[in-house]
C-alpha cells in the first residue's frame, strides 16, 4: 500500500529485515542517509532487543522499480559493507 504526504507524492512503505556484523555501528553509520537521501527515500531504524544481530527498517520509497534497482547498484554494495549489511539476509515486506 502506499501513503500520501500532505501535498507530497506517494510513497510507498516496506518493512526490511536483515544481519549486521555490528549492531552499533551500523546504527552510527551515515551511509543510509547518504544512500537513500538523493532518492528520496526515508529509513526508520529498528535493532532486536535481545541483542542479536539482526536489525530492520521502515523505508519510505517512491516505488519498488526504484528501491530495486537502487539495491542492486554499486553504490548500495559499498554502503552494505560499509555497513557490515550482511546481503544474503536481506528480507523486504510490502505494505499491504
Amino acid at each position: 500500500m502506499s501513503s500520501a504526504t500532505e501535498g507530497g507524492p506517494t510513497m510507498t512503505t516496506l518493512m526490511v529485515f536483515h544481519e549486521v556484523d555490528d549492531v552499533d555501528h551500523w546504527l552510527a553509520s551515515p551511509k543510509r542517509e547518504e544512500f537513500f537521501g538523493p532518492m528520496g527515500m526515508t529509513a526508520r531504524t529498528f535493532i532486536d532487543p535481545e541483542k542479536t544481530h539482526r536489525v530492520g527498517l521502515i523505508v519510505e520509497v517512491p516505488d519498488m522499480d526504484t528501491f530495486r534497482r537502487a539495491l542492486e547498484s554499486k553504490e548500495a554494495a559499498e554502503a552494505m559493507k560499509h555497513d557490515g549489511v550482511r546481503p544474503e539476509t536481506i528480507v523486504t515486506l510490502v505494505e499491504s
